[in-house]
């Protein structure tokens, strides 16, 4: 079936729109983390109130995860066009549940408060994840690699939005609150634009390719091993993306999210240049690079301990997390285009899951690491000024340090396909 009578740049527009409000979300939760602890976790829980601001970091990705696995085998039967109408509302509401949580509740019940507003704009995040990819792959079927990477620019792109306004109302003394809404208006627009649009089918309901057999892809043994990268590629890029700022201010002499903004500036230029790339190297050997960067990346960020290192390490991280994500669906995707939609958003769900479970680990482990670092709860306690800030900078870089075993790991993993691949004359995407 041909999508020759759909208004390709208008679909792609929109996808793009929706995807830069995700990420302008993003760097406005990064940037108000550390407001969250201070406003309702620290009066509820000194000790652990790091631990309580990764958890509801971290459940917008818990949102995420389960929405993507729901909404992806369900898409063709739903309609894109209302998925992301419905993605809209979520963050609009999401994000007011968060920022009204101490009027909806008060004391204890505030952390859930703040943990519900942060899964229901999850659920938003989730549900343009599941309408852009297989959006853009039915599409542009023959240029899923360079498209998606195109595509996917705009998450840092929309996080480079997010994180200049955050930094500009920080300067100018106003309300986390304001910081936050400032999301509201570009998930509106999206909206809006999703309901004036006509959307295709997904490339495998085109195809006449049966749901039974899209289901039978996810039971290939290869699947379950990209689906388990998924794990460590997201949990490389986006779970120390949204710790930056809380762990790195008190390390490298400025406020972390300015090396969040860079960091997604290095991306969006570079997720544009991905398709030669990809071409040269074959999608695994760019995602095997992009391991042994973000690895090495990770391990100096836990060092950098100046402007100038700072940004040195944010560069190598910044340039091998760059790829991770859209290589990974677009891979997924031709090797297994049969497993449309659902696999798309399965891996989706893989990485946010990932995200899940890390941010709150990151969270624990700085916790356990300042509590350590002070000689005991009750000499944390009591520390304040210089001694408190030089106890919390030692448990920021136990936090990084712990993380950048993840990438390593992958380096065993994408080699081995790299060359199993080249042992079978190349990478070879398989078309419907």
């Amino acid at each position: 079936m041909s999508t020759s009578k759909y208004d390709h740049a208008k679909l792609f527009l929109v996808s793009l729109l929706a995807l830069m409000t995700a990420g302008i979300n993003f760097a406005l939760r990064s940037s108000v983390a550390s407001d969250l602890q201070s406003t309702f976790f620290d009066p509820l829980d000194r000790l652990s109130s790091a631990a309580m601001t990764g958890a509801v970091l971290g459940v917008a990705s818990l949102g995420f995860a389960i929405t993507i696995a729901i909404g992806s085998p369900m898409l063709d039967f739903l309609g894109m066009g209302r998925l992301l109408a419905l993605s809209s509302l979520c963050f609009i509401v999401g994000t007011l549940g968060v920022m009204f949580a101490g009027e909806i509740a008060s004391g204890p019940a505030v952390y859930w408060a703040v943990w519900g507003g942060m899964v229901v704009i999850g659920i938003g995040w989730g549900l343009v994840e599941t309408v852009i990819n297989p959006l853009t792959t039915a599409i542009y079927p023959n240029d899923k690699t360079a498209k998606l990477n195109t595509l996917h620019a705009w998450w840092p792109g929309g996080i480079i939005i997010g994180g200049l306004i955050g930094l500009a109302l920080a300067q100018a003394g106003v309300s986390w609150k304001v910081k936050l809404a400032c999301s509201l208006l570009p998930a509106a627009i999206f909206g809006v634009m999703s309901l004036t649009l006509k959307f295709p089918p997904t490339e495998r309901a085109a195809a006449g390719i049966p749901a039974s057999q899209m289901f039978r892809e996810l039971l290939k043994p290869f699947f379950l091993v990209w689906f388990l990268s998924m794990f460590l590629t997201a949990a490389s890029e986006l779970a120390p993306g949204q710790w930056v700022d809380l762990a790195l201010s008190r390390t490298v002499g400025m406020q972390g999210i300015i090396l969040l903004i860079y960091v997604s500036g290095l991306m969006f230029a570079m997720r544009h240049f991905a398709g030669p790339l990809a071409h040269k190297l074959s999608p695994v050997g760019l995602l095997w690079i992009s391991a042994l960067l973000a690895s090495l990346g990770l391990v100096a960020l836990s060092f950098a301990n100046s402007p100038f290192t700072g940004f040195l390490a944010a560069t190598l991280w910044g340039t091998g997390v760059c790829y991770m994500w859209p290589t990974m669906l677009a891979a997924a995707a031709e090797r297994f285009p049969r497993g449309g939609a659902l696999l798309m958003g399965l891996m989706g769900t893989a990485g946010n899951l990932s995200i899940f479970l890390v941010l709150p680990k990151l969270g624990q482990i700085f916790d356990t690491a300042k509590i350590e670092k002070a000689g005991g709860e009750a000499a944390f306690s009591q520390l304040s000024g210089p001694e408190l800030e030089s106890v919390l900078s030692a448990a920021a870089s136990t936090s990084f340090q712990a993380v950048a075993i993840l990438p390593a790991i992958l380096l065993i993993v994408f080699g081995a396909i790299w060359l199993y691949d080249r042992s079978r004359g190349g990478y070879k995407p398989e078309t419907l």
